[in-house]
């Protein structure tokens, strides 16, 4: 279950500013791996230093304190040079209704004033996660020589597996940054007219029987025996929409993978497509930006990338992604009906 605690606020010494919670977005994906007990750091301990994870009891066994990663608060006491009263920043503290914060060992991105809050809650981190899917397509394609966000992208066919936050987040870089054309994959009716609403084509598969695979090679043809979608972005973290995502890939085409699969991938057939049409499958998590683009390219630059996005963007993301604003107390029952399948929701904000 989850709960509210109320917890004293931590002093604010010499280099911290104290930050008011305004609002703290939702990530359902992750956040329910906690909240079911799937994640897989609750059973292993993650080694960061092997990169594994061993067979060693959790860092993090319940009750799980922190949640979230989607902050955005007013700076209404400052003791750091850093940061001064008044302004509005996105950090990554999680659900709580202020913060103590220290500049200098936490992130956080001061949001321009023409920027709604209520949409900062995607800069921090949310944001730069899909645009780091697009770096990485960009260095699938250009190597160490990407200048652009968009050079994976630009001119080509795209396949977006998944209509959540990632995947439409994703798919309006895709657009933004010029791709020729962009397919929305998804199981659910609804997630699907909310793709549709944000301009996309759509096809229906993933994990209901229907073949997305099927439909993306009849519709886009580059020569004989070659088929499919340039580059695929897996944004659902399901076996069935990973196998979908590798019959959806031209041969030797990129699937760039921006999802997290706490059951494992049971379902995934290497042998099939993955196997006979040369493809690679590539990681694209926020923690690290493609080998070769470190010197320029940060998740500080990949935030002003997101702001770029929600100014171009930003009406369509609060009418059509933001489906659910509600009050800090009423997270319990969110996360409730949302993991009984009592409530669909495609982007949650809890404020204070």
């Amino acid at each position: 279950m989850l709960a509210v605690r109320e917890l004293p606020d931590a002093p604010l010494g010499p280099g911290t500013a104290r930050v008011d919670t305004c609002y703290s977005g939702v990530s359902l994906g992750t956040e329910l791996t906690w909240y079911r007990g799937t994640n897989p750091a609750q059973h292993r301990r993650w080694d960061p230093d092997l990169g594994l994870f061993m067979p060693a009891p959790s860092v993090d066994p319940y009750p799980v304190t922190k949640l979230g990663y989607m902050s955005v608060g007013v700076v209404t006491a400052s003791r750091t040079p850093a940061v001064w009263e008044g302004q509005t920043v996105a950090m990554t503290y999680g659900h709580r209704s202020g913060h103590t914060a220290d500049p200098l060992h936490e992130r956080f991105v001061v949001l321009p004033d023409d920027i709604d809050p209520l949409l900062g809650v995607f800069v921090a981190h949310m944001g730069p996660i899909c645009a780091n899917g697009l770096l990485h397509a960009a260095s699938e394609l250009m190597g160490s020589a990407v200048r652009d966000l968009g050079d994976g992208v630009v001119g080509r066919e795209v396949v977006v597996m998944g209509a959540g936050v990632v995947g439409l987040l994703t798919a309006l870089f895709a657009r933004q940054h010029g791709a020729a054309d962009i397919i929305v994959v998804d199981s659910s009716p609804q997630r699907l007219d909310v793709a549709v609403a944000l301009g996309f084509c759509v096809v229906r598969g993933g994990n209901d029987g229907s073949d997305a695979g099927l439909t993306i090679k009849q519709r886009w043809a580059h020569g004989r025996g070659d088929r499919g979608a340039s580059v695929v972005f897996q944004c659902r973290g399901q076996a069935a929409a990973l196998a979908a995502a590798l019959r959806c890939a031209r041969p030797q085409g990129p699937v760039i993978d921006l999802a997290f699969y706490p059951d494992g991938a049971t379902e995934v057939r290497l042998g099939e497509e993955f196997h006979h049409n040369g493809l690679t499958l590539q990681s694209a998590q926020i923690g690290r930006v493609p080998r070769g683009l470190m010197g320029t390219w940060d998740r500080e630059r990949l935030s002003r990338a997101t702001i770029d996005l929600l100014r171009a963007e930003g009406d369509a993301i609060r009418r059509h992604i933001i489906t659910d604003v509600v009050g800090f107390d009423e997270a319990p029952q969110l996360f409730a009906d949302v993991s009984e399948r009592r409530r669909h929701v495609v982007g949650a904000v809890l404020t204070t």
